[in-house]
């Protein structure tokens, strides 16, 4: 039973983990029919803006702060120089992403060199949770993720703002017509999932080996939700988010990691061939 309720904290950890990264993605693909091969890098610098913090002698919870203002400028610098002269050209955005990809991890290297990074564990104790002993930093890691994912659906489906991203996601001209600055609108969405993915990327840093590889191990994750979940959904997300993060946690858990990522993409292959268009949208 302890193994059981270890194992299942643990996959509602790297769940609510990936669906911060995954909600990035679905947004910015939503709005602006971007597919940024970059979202892992953006993770990526999440983690090592928090270390250039802690080098510089800042509190923890200061350099995760640090890291989503970071990211979140770094996103509109992105959008600003990058994808804006992409929209609607949606293999020109996967070549120009990636390329990015590959700049910015060069730059992660020449600046803190190509070695992995271990950082101190803010909390590293543990709390009992139903009887077992269970680190209490991944419990902090769960309540940040489930509040950031629930101030994102507040946002969208609970303020006038919101609205008017949903609005651009459904019909861009139309939201266009009626007043709505869908340039801002994709300004502010992609710095948003920018920041989205530097926060994960900071609060996961400490559990973690910080390196610059690091990020794919979160965007392939990320895309296999989107396509699993539904494009265009944040109930997709959701819904993506929990069957490949739960799968690839409790796979992992009972065979060596190459076979769980297999048994993973298998599954996510299956659930592609039977719902081309994502679980959420698959039921209607």
């Amino acid at each position: 039973m302890e193994l059981v309720l270890t194992i299942g904290l643990d996959a509602l950890s790297f769940v609510l983990t990936l669906l911060l990264v995954t909600l990035g993605l679905v947004i910015v693909y939503g709005m602006m029919n971007v597919i940024n091969m970059a979202h892992g890098e953006l993770f990526l610098l999440g983690a090592y803006t928090l270390v250039a913090a802690q080098s510089a002698g800042l509190p923890f919870w200061a350099g995760v702060l640090l890291a989503m203002l970071v990211v979140g400028l770094a996103g509109l610098l992105i959008e600003e120089l990058v994808i804006r002269h992409v929209y609607g050209r949606p293999i020109d955005t996967i070549l120009a992403t990636w390329g990015l990809s590959i700049a910015i991890k060069q730059l992660i290297i020449i600046v803190f060199g190509p070695a992995a990074i271990s950082l101190t564990n803010p909390l590293p104790g543990s709390v009992s949770v139903l009887g077992i002993d269970y680190p209490a930093y991944r419990l902090v890691i769960m309540a940040v993720s489930a509040f950031l994912a629930a101030t994102v659906y507040l946002v969208l489906f609970r303020t006038s703002i919101g609205l008017q991203i949903r609005s651009v996601i459904a019909n861009r001209g139309m939201a266009g017509s009626l007043g709505v600055n869908t340039r801002l609108m994709d300004r502010g969405t992609f710095a948003v999932g920018a920041a989205l993915a530097g926060i994960a990327g900071a609060v996961m840093a400490p559990i973690m080996s910080v390196d610059p590889q690091m990020g794919v191990g979160f965007l392939i994750p990320a895309f296999l939700a989107v396509l699993v979940g539904g494009l265009n959904s944040l109930l997709g997300a959701v819904i993506g988010a929990g069957i490949i993060g739960g799968a690839s946690t409790t796979l992992s858990s009972g065979m060596a990691q190459a076979t769980a990522q297999i048994c993973v993409f298998v599954i996510a292959i299956v659930v592609i061939r039977l719902f081309p268009n994502g679980l959420s949208k698959g039921f209607r």
